[in-house]
């Protein structure tokens, strides 16, 4: 029988709208002895059944798995994965020999909140956000070889940095199934090496899949200064759409030679790429009017609303840079991940740096993640990445 978790008057509204989470401020009481991560039951000020979940110190209280009474085994990790796996089937993202990479486990969007899996062949790359997900880990792992079947040979479990380090579960990343040196991956035709051991998220940034396609699209012909690279992905894929030069920039070393491994991989002695390492507001200082497709897409500037002020203040600033820096008709792609800001006001951070830039910019799209990564409807904070395409006269 799970401890109780017992909330104050009136504050299962937002449950009772299947809001995944429920904040420290609503509870009331615990039952004793209740230890972080640990699966507990939910109840209302009445005493009524509310919702399953795990508990956490922290902010974020509860991360509900289930609004029913039920218990969470084998049979609950499999028929979750099998939903996600499922979807993922059914807009053809699965079992596409174009396109092995792929998120599995989207956490709150798949309903399975702190859980982030990521597919690079037959790689499953397994993240915890949660104390909970990290106790359950070799559970998960069971049920997902299970529900996969032959599409994955080894799962990496890499939550060293993302679990909270209060916990002091003293984490390190590792193989918990099968092992692998291969680390190449097919995206949309395109090999990659995917730096699972020591790389950013789970090694790969695979929400930009789509915009990178976008990307392509736009590239024949243009001189692109591709900044923040990391892994060099929009890099490669301005090379398949035929650029005319195409420059990276990032101020990891690591991530300058994951990208010139990329494009060899991809166009073996092609000499119109050139990456860099280096500060991007200093590059883009020292480069004036050279390109005429720049990419922004800078790690998250907010990960805390105590910080969005001044992350907004930064996407003003660095784009500011790129519109001074952008030939005339140029196109600039330029993104946000920042879960805390919103849509408006990235699009407000950019308008901003428009004007300040006295540029006169039109909208050709407005980007976000793609559909391996899904928004669970009653939870709008799972709408993360933000990105416009901007025309600049």
């Amino acid at each position: 029988m799970y401890k109780t978790v017992h909330l104050k008057k009136g504050k299962e509204e937002s449950l009772k709208r299947f809001h995944p989470w429920i904040f420290s401020g609503a509870i009331h009481h615990l039952d004793e002895d209740i230890s972080e991560g640990e699966i507990v039951r939910v109840v209302t000020f009445m005493g009524d059944f509310i919702a399953i979940g795990h508990y956490q110190i922290g902010s974020i209280a509860v991360r509900v798995l289930s609004f029913q009474d039920i218990h969470v085994d084998e049979t609950f990790w499999e028929a979750r994965l099998g939903s996600a796996l499922a979807m993922r089937r059914g807009i053809g993202m699965a079992d596409n020999p174009q396109n092995n990479t792929y998120r599995l486990v989207h956490g709150e969007g798949d309903n399975l909140p702190g859980l982030i899996i990521d597919c690079y062949g037959k790689t499953a790359v397994m993240q915890a956000h949660s104390v909970g997900v990290h106790n359950n880990r070799f559970d998960i792992c069971k049920a997902l070889i299970k529900i996969m079947d032959d599409r994955i040979e080894q799962v990496y479990y890499k939550s060293e940095t993302t679990l909270p380090y209060k916990a002091e579960l003293g984490q390190e990343n590792g193989f918990i199934y099968g092992s692998t040196e291969e680390d190449v991956a097919i995206e949309n035709g395109l090999k990659f090496h995917v730096d699972w051991l020591k790389g950013q998220k789970t090694g790969f940034f695979i929400d930009q899949r789509e915009n990178r396609s976008l990307l392509e699209h736009y590239a024949k012909g243009r001189s692109v200064l591709n900044m923040f690279c990391y892994t060099g992905g929009f890099s490669v894929y301005a090379m398949r759409g035929q650029a005319k030069l195409v420059h990276s920039v990032d101020s990891s070393a690591k991530a300058v030679e994951l990208t010139n491994q990329n494009i060899v991989v991809n166009f073996p002695q092609d000499t119109r790429h050139e990456a860099f390492c280096e500060d991007a507001f200093k590059y883009l200082d020292t480069h004036d009017g050279k390109y005429d497709l720049i990419v922004l897409d800078p790690p998250a500037f907010a990960k805390h609303r105590s910080t969005l002020r001044n992350a907004l203040k930064g996407y003003t600033r660095l784009n500011v840079k790129g519109f001074q820096q952008i030939k005339s008709g140029g196109i600039l792609f330029t993104f946000s991940c920042s879960q805390v800001v919103t849509k408006e006001q990235f699009r407000n951070a950019v308008f901003t740096a428009a004007a300040q830039a006295g540029r006169k910019v039109r909208i050709l799209h407005q980007l976000h993640q793609p559909a391996d990564h899904p928004i669970n409807i009653y939870h709008p904070e799972g709408e993360y990445l933000k990105g416009l395409v901007l025309y600049v006269e």
